[in-house]
């Protein structure tokens, strides 16, 4: 793998810092609109954040007859392992930009000069 400069390595690690999602944000999205999946849409899961919310309004608009309780509940139960899970697709956020920004710098899977001459 070609390796890459310190001061490269440097200015991936501060934009990775200045880039990546925040659990401030995550967190405070889950808390006040948890069960409409808007932590989901902020963390780039857009297709679960959309199952999410229809599943939410439809167990609202079903609570009359009864169903909408057990969507609210298997909801709920979701959005509580969200709260659980967060930190896992942050830190996972945070490694593929930091693999997209060291392909944008030149590190690549290919072998060095170095590499084989056995200098590495």
């Amino acid at each position: 793998m070609k390796k890459l400069e310190v001061d490269q390595q440097m200015l991936i690690e501060q934009r990775v810092a200045n880039e990546a999602k925040t659990p401030v944000v995550a967190y405070l999205l889950w808390f006040f609109l948890g069960s409409f999946g808007g932590h989901r849409f902020y963390l780039g899961k857009k297709t679960s954040g959309i199952v999410m919310a229809v599943l939410t309004l439809v167990g609202i608009l079903t609570t009359a007859i009864l169903i909408g309780f057990l969507i609210l509940i298997g909801v709920g139960v979701w959005v509580l392992i969200d709260a659980i899970m967060i930190p896992k697709v942050l830190a996972e956020h945070r490694e593929e930009l930091r693999k997209e920004l060291e392909a944008e710098y030149g590190a690549t899977d290919a072998p060095s000069e170095d590499d084989e001459i056995g200098l590495a």
